[in-house]
């Protein structure tokens, strides 16, 4: 039986687009030739951090960071970046007994943010910088494992990444749900992993609950 859901950050349950036009305007780039070339990475199979390279070769993305917070212009979301149905289904799946978590590949500050976004409405909060191993290392869903107090079958991860979602935590023995939105789900919902991998597909974490509740029915 599922008993503990844990989810992704970036597309699963923070918008992005604040984030990467901002990287586009550091960079210097007009944000829709950014979010061509963006497009254009993903959907052949190449890392997303490559992308920075196509416009300026060696650009190293962790300092351009620091040099974007030393200059006032740090790495930032809020309420207002959550999809709209995050906190209807965090609220849905707690009032049906579930254990809760968010797990990405965030840096420290971006670990300070969720927390103090869900500071009371999650049972873990962890990120890549938290355990030293980034999505999609299996070191990153080991160390998942070992945080949440069921076995690995009874996980459910959440995520819009066929890549460093829904393939690494398979294979970690977790149970999956792609959601498609953001540009990677887009791009990779009609691939042959998309169809075969995830144990469930959606449209919105609404669909969650009820497809839990069938999985687990189907189990007793």
């Amino acid at each position: 039986m599922i008993l503990a859901v844990v989810f992704d950050v970036g597309e699963c349950r923070v918008d992005e687009t604040r984030e990467y036009g901002t990287r586009a305007d550091w960079l210097g780039v007009a944000r829709h030739t950014f979010h061509a070339m963006f497009g254009a990475v993903i959907a052949q199979g190449r890392d997303d951090r490559e992308v920075f390279q196509e416009f300026r070769p060696g650009f190293d993305l962790c300092e351009e960071g620091e040099k974007r917070a030393a200059s006032g212009q740090p790495e930032t979301f809020g309420e207002e970046d959550l999809y709209e149905d995050v906190r209807p289904s965090l609220t849905r799946l707690r009032s049906d007994g579930f254990w809760l978590g968010i797990a990405g590949s965030q840096t420290i500050r971006a670990g300070k943010i969720l927390r103090e976004l869900f500071a009371d409405g999650v049972d873990l909060i962890g990120t890549s910088d938290d355990w030293g191993a980034g999505k999609p290392d299996p070191a990153f869903f080991h160390r998942l494992a070992e945080a949440v107090p069921f076995s690995k079958d009874g996980i459910l991860y959440v995520g819009d990444r066929i890549d460093n979602d829904i393939r690494p935590a398979g294979a970690a023995g977790m149970h999956t749900a792609l959601v498609r939105r953001g540009p990677w789900a887009t791009i990779q919902w009609s691939s042959a992993e998309a169809e075969r991998l995830p144990s469930f597909r959606v449209e919105g974490l609404g669909e969650l609950c009820g497809l839990i509740k069938n999985f687990n029915d189907s189990t007793d």
